[in-house]
């Protein structure tokens, strides 16, 4: 197929990239046809899977929103993906012009259009780095320009952590950037659960994801629960990601069909 302008010659455009999956189930058009045929594939397994990629960016936009009500500034979105309406600096900016805010993504095409919609934001930035390297993106140029380690930061994984195996140690990866926060800093965290689902669900899946450069590892919610050692976690806790704080009851049943769980923690001290 022919290489659009803002895909790099670096990227392999006949395999399915996790980012780019994300975006074709929030109706964007940043995607190439291997990936559309992996998230059709995932539909066809779970049909909720666009609902799933839905209930995330509303649950990112509702912690946002509260986060910056609640005064903070400063922003550390990993795992980013593609932006797409309601990104974390048009949230947190409308509420105060001065947010600043760090997107941080492995994707080369997550990070070139992300380096496209941020030109001329000069409080918005995005780098190329994975979650599973956190003290390089804490040392990074980027962040340390942007952001101020000594002043409270959100920091976002939304969507993310199910690409992270146990092997690749989780817990110590949020030690690693929770050890850098200041107190009052908050912890996002949302990822996929196979709580309530069936094993065959489970299977299927996770064979689709294996198509991928990211295969899927859920989690339950007593699993995620632990990953916020350190943090002291925001009412309602961690809870399918449409129960957290919904704008109405009625956006919040039927909960679990999102099969992703998430909460806040604050950082005391």
């Amino acid at each position: 197929m022919q290489r659009p302008d803002w895909a790099p010659e670096t990227i392999d455009i006949e395999r399915p990239s996790v980012a780019r999956m994300y975006d074709y189930y929030l109706g964007g058009s940043h995607n190439f046809a291997a990936d559309r045929a992996a998230a059709q594939a995932m539909v066809a397994a779970v049909p909720e899977a666009p609902l799933m990629a839905q209930a995330n960016r509303a649950f990112l936009r509702r912690a946002v929103h509260h986060l910056a009500e609640a005064g903070i500034r400063q922003f550390l979105d990993i795992g980013s993906g593609i932006p797409t309406v309601g990104n974390v600096h048009e949230i947190a900016q409308r509420i105060d012009p001065d947010s600043r805010v760090v997107y941080v993504d492995v994707d080369p095409v997550a990070v070139a259009h992300s380096r496209e919609i941020l030109a001329g934001n000069d409080r918005a930035v995005v780098v190329q780095e994975d979650l599973r390297h956190p003290e390089k993106i804490l040392a990074h140029p980027g962040v340390r320009r942007l952001l101020d380690l000594d002043q409270p930061v959100a920091v976002m994984i939304v969507a993310v952590l199910h690409f992270v195996p146990d092997e690749d140690r989780p817990a110590e990866l949020l030690r690693t950037l929770r050890e850098a926060l200041a107190p009052g800093s908050y912890l996002v965290l949302s990822q996929a659960s196979d709580d309530g689902r069936s094993s065959d669900e489970r299977a299927e899946a996770e064979r689709v994801y294996r198509r991928t450069d990211n295969p899927l590892w859920v989690r339950s919610r007593a699993e995620l629960t632990v990953l916020f050692d350190g943090f002291e976690l925001v009412d309602p806790g961690v809870v399918w990601v449409p129960q957290w704080r919904p704008d109405t009851p009625e956006s919040a049943e039927d909960a679990e069909r999102t099969v992703f769980i998430g909460g806040v923690g604050r950082l005391g001290g």
